[in-house]
């Protein structure tokens, strides 16, 4: 057993100082994949240390000895406040730093108002049964924190592993939690992190390769592994990203494209998608060490293995599709039991199923993410001008027809016109056009109106970016499609990240180029290198959202020329080479859809229009069928009235429409928890028939219990989903 030497320092941080051995076995390189003994440091792993988080009353949490695990110390209360401030904004502690980052990812993934459920539905002062108290829900415990790498010095994975203090030696149990989306190591805390943490369990949450790692080029200064920011050399090994290059061709890219940021998940040339599984089971190899390194004795140095906890892998929209894909991979039996929720599935093959709405077959299923978030970029903006997608309000919803947005959204469709793209010689049948092309795609009419603020508010652009660049292993200086990261102004000019953005990026940025503080340049637009939204193509003359851009990233995609069906070359942009990249990186992120009658429930919403359902549940639940035959333990919940962004329901026109699914989730957790730990039934697949709020849009009333109703056990028929061997049917 590895020794360790333990000291309490006054602030409640403990500091290790391990012996050789640990360092030597710090050191090795496979990823976490080793089967050592799990009192021993998982192989590629280095043990960052751990740090008491122990208040159980409400404060700024300045301080780690403020803070807990769950909120950072400022409670139910502060998670649904302003943003807690900095004693210094420009130089943010590390303490502060984590306690702003708790509060960002958890309302990053939520809605934090308490119209919308905050505080009655879910939160902090819920309890794990469900009883709503007044209790700001602080969760006192330990904290360890992990970085497994691949030897190279750019995989850096974070990995946290939260022990509560009311963790039950005599019930092990751990939670694991993969970020969402392209989040930092937080990125679960307000969904596998908060329901393990009421449960007792460990947390075992992970970034998966991705997180917050802004390394911006102009002044060499990079995110730490704590957060905090250094220049790279100072970081040295500490450095969470840095982009791969030399100080040669970092000054030479500066001169040519000034203030430029590179961003981890898009530039690390590591595809960290394909390693996604394979992290989330690292995890729970680092937890398994962290529990034995805290309760092992002597007589006993190893009292928890994969035969005594339980281990319940559950997260959302990327997080779902990292347990997943560690659920397919768990040949060792680590894993108990998946909750994915509103998760991309990747598909190995749209063949051999069929998808029934209704009695309606759904066209074009099991396109992979990068196929329909490229194709949606083209063609969203003009669509949400349909007269079917059409919006008169004043609100959020309505983002396209909100001032200029409108002008350029026309020039969208003028331009997928002139290229034979659309047709029609009016605006209206062009985004008709268009409208119909997305739904033959796979998104359906639940969609049509979603379109609108689902591509205003960046995700199409902001996606085809990151997600061509991450597959094909391409670094900054590629400029690939044109396209780069850097802060703009609001003529969408570039401008140099401003300082506090930078010092609080850990905190404040979700690992995306969403404006925080980097979002998409178009290099080549007409007038000068421009921010998407105020982009002009080269080819068109006029602003629309650089059409030019979005066709060359659906091009790598495809490996054709999207305007004239050509097939790439050598000289064309983007290249054949190009294309060959990311479609190799692509191939190398599919799911195989093998659970191996591993317990799962994936639960969906059905108007979600960044991973639409035909794509992705609806199409993975029916091939595991055909895969794993009548023994299969998945389970599908898919809720009416539900969309992929419960963070956006706060927002005017969102907050009418659309009901929370995190209340689904919840509820998937519990009842796999009953099936593991009681031999409970899972419930059939179903949908569920939400109800949303109404109302003026901005001004929604408060939602009820009513409106959300749980799934059953065993639904009516007019709400069972029927999955047979290649064929899955879905009510209306």
């Amino acid at each position: 057993m590895l020794k360790r030497d333990e000291k309490t320092l006054s602030n409640g941080r403990i500091s290790w100082r391990w012996a050789a051995t640990a360092v030597a076995a710090a050191t090795l390189v496979a990823c976490g994949g080793d089967i050592m003994p799990s009192n021993h440091l998982p192989r590629g792993f280095t043990d960052l240390g751990m740090t008491a988080y122990p208040a159980t009353a409400v404060s700024t949490g300045s301080t780690a000895a403020t803070q807990d695990l769950l909120t950072g110390g400022i409670g139910k209360t502060g998670l649904g406040g302003a943003v807690p401030t900095y004693a210094d904004p420009v130089n943010p502690t590390a303490a502060e730093l984590r306690r702003n980052a708790l509060y960002s990812n958890y309302r990053g993934i939520l809605d934090p108002t308490a119209n919308g459920g905050y505080g009655t539905l879910y939160g902090p002062n819920i309890t794990a049964d469900g009883q709503v108290t007044a209790a700001e829900g602080l969760v006192p415990g330990r904290e360890y924190r992990g970085v497994l790498d691949d030897g190279t010095g750019r995989k850096q994975t974070m990995v946290v592993v939260q022990l509560p203090d009311s963790f039950d030696r005599n019930r092990a149990c751990v939670v694991l939690g993969p970020s969402s989306g392209s989040r930092g190591v937080y990125g679960a805390i307000g969904t596998a992190g908060e329901w393990g943490l009421k449960k007792g369990c460990a947390v075992a949450l992970t970034d998966a390769g991705k997180g917050v790692g802004l390394h911006n080029l102009s002044d060499d200064t990079v995110n730490k592994l704590d957060g905090t920011r250094a220049t790279r050399t100072d970081a040295g090994s500490l450095s969470f990203f840095a982009a791969r290059l030399s100080d040669a061709a970092r000054a030479a890219y500066n001169t040519a494209f000034p203030n430029r940021i590179a961003i981890k998940h898009a530039h690390s040339q590591q595809n960290p998608e394909k390693d996604w599984g394979n992290d989330t089971l690292a995890a729970v190899r680092y937890a398994l060490y962290v529990l034995n390194q805290r309760y092992g004795t002597e007589a006993d140095p190893v009292p928890f293995t994969k035969a005594n906890t339980l281990v319940l892998a559950g997260s959302a929209s990327n997080g779902g599709a990292a347990v997943l894909r560690a659920a397919e991979l768990d040949t060792d039996g680590l894993i108990d039991g998946v909750v994915a929720s509103e998760p991309v599935t990747e598909m190995p093959t749209r063949q051999g199923y069929t998808i029934s709405v209704g009695g309606q077959i759904a066209p074009n299923a099991g396109r992979a993410l990068a196929e329909y978030t490229t194709y949606g970029n083209i063609y969203q903006p003009c669509a949400a001008l349909a007269s079917d997608a059409a919006l008169s309000e004043t609100s959020i919803f309505n983002y396209i027809g909100l001032t200029a947005m409108t002008a350029r959204a026309e020039a969208r469709c003028s331009g997928l016109a002139a290229k034979g793209l659309v047709v029609g010689t009016t605006t209206a049948e062009r985004a008709a056009h268009a409208l119909e092309k997305l739904r033959l795609y796979g998104w359906t009419r639940d969609n049509d109106r979603m379109h609108n603020a689902h591509y205003g508010l960046g995700n199409g652009p902001i996606l085809s970016a990151m997600y061509t660049m991450a597959y094909g292993r391409f670094g900054v200086e590629a400029n690939l499609c044109r396209t780069s990261f850097a802060a703009a102004n609001t003529a969408g000019e570039v401008v140099p990240a401003a300082a506090t953005a930078l010092a609080q990026s850990f905190a404040t940025a979700n690992g995306t180029a969403n404006g925080t503080p980097a979002t998409v340049i178009y290099n080549d637009s007409l007038g000068g290198a421009r921010s998407w939204p105020l982009a002009v193509s080269p080819s068109t003359g006029v602003a629309d959202f650089g059409l030019d851009n979005a066709l060359c990233q659906h091009a790598l995609v495809t490996g054709v020329d999207t305007a004239t069906g050509f097939n790439l070359s050598d000289s064309s942009v983007p290249t054949q080479a190009q294309s060959d990249a990311v479609r190799a990186g692509i191939s190398e992120v599919l799911h195989s859809a093998k659970l191996r009658g591993k317990p799962t429930i994936i639960v969906a919403g059905r108007s979600d229009a960044l991973v639409p359902v035909n794509h992705n549940a609806r199409a993975y639940t029916v091939l595991n069928r055909s895969l794993d035959g009548s023994g299969t333990r998945l389970r599908y919940i898919e809720v009416v009235n539900a969309q992929h962004f419960d963070a956006f329901l706060p927002f005017s026109g969102f907050d009418t429409r659309f009901v929370p699914l995190h209340p689904y989730f919840n509820q998937a957790m519990d009842a796999m928890w009953v099936h593991l730990r009681n031999g409970g039934a899972l419930p059939a697949s179903q949908v569920v028939r939400a109800t949303p709020r109404g109302g003026q849009p901005g001004a929604a009333p408060a939602i009820t219990a009513a409106q959300v109703p749980p799934f059953v056990a065993a639904p009516i028929t007019g709400n069972a989903i029927e999955v047979s061997d290649g064929l899955i049917r879905i009510p209306n």
